[in-house]
């Protein structure tokens, strides 16, 4: 390939990361609110049928296309529901990126938007009564994977919750 198409391949690759870049600034790539989140009959909603989210109870959800790869363990619940999900609040008002969005005595949820590209996850969390865990499901709003940033920032959580016990 010449110096002259190499330039003009860059210039291009550049035009379209400057595109990208702006679209998510102006919150092209936020993608639609669910309206269906929230605990219904003792379940939150079931994981994405792609690869992009974690629910610790996908496991509920028989035949589903990504059942084993979006299961992951609920949160430990410590103290009341109450406690635990101020606990909780606290710790993910402080990540980047958090937005509380709903909170009750057993249930938050988070939208967590991606710094550069605008990108949103949402997160619900349940204080399970019955099972005395934290179920959580994380998702993103757009794209076939995440990359596994769901999973990491719940692990992040995770390790969180445990050094503050």
């Amino acid at each position: 390939m010449s110096a002259g198409r190499w330039r003009t391949a860059g210039l291009a690759l550049a035009l379209l990361a400057a595109a990208v870049w702006g679209a998510g600034q102006l919150g092209l790539l936020a993608g639609t609110a669910p309206t269906d989140l929230g605990v219904h009959h003792g379940r939150l909603k079931a994981p994405a049928t792609t690869p992009n989210s974690v629910s610790s109870q996908a496991g509920l959800f028989r035949g589903h296309p990504m059942q084993q790869q979006a299961t992951i363990s609920p949160l430990p619940l410590r103290g009341t529901p109450t406690e635990a999900i101020n606990r909780l609040r606290a710790l993910v008002q402080a990540m980047p990126g958090a937005e509380v969005v709903t909170e009750r005595a057993d249930y938050l949820y988070v939208r967590f938007h991606s710094h550069w590209l605008g990108f949103v996850d949402d997160a619900e969390f349940w204080a399970d009564p019955q099972a005395r865990v934290i179920q959580l499901r994380s998702a993103s709003r757009l794209g076939e994977s995440d990359l596994g940033v769901n999973r990491a920032r719940i692990e992040r959580i995770r390790a969180a919750l445990a050094g503050s016990a």
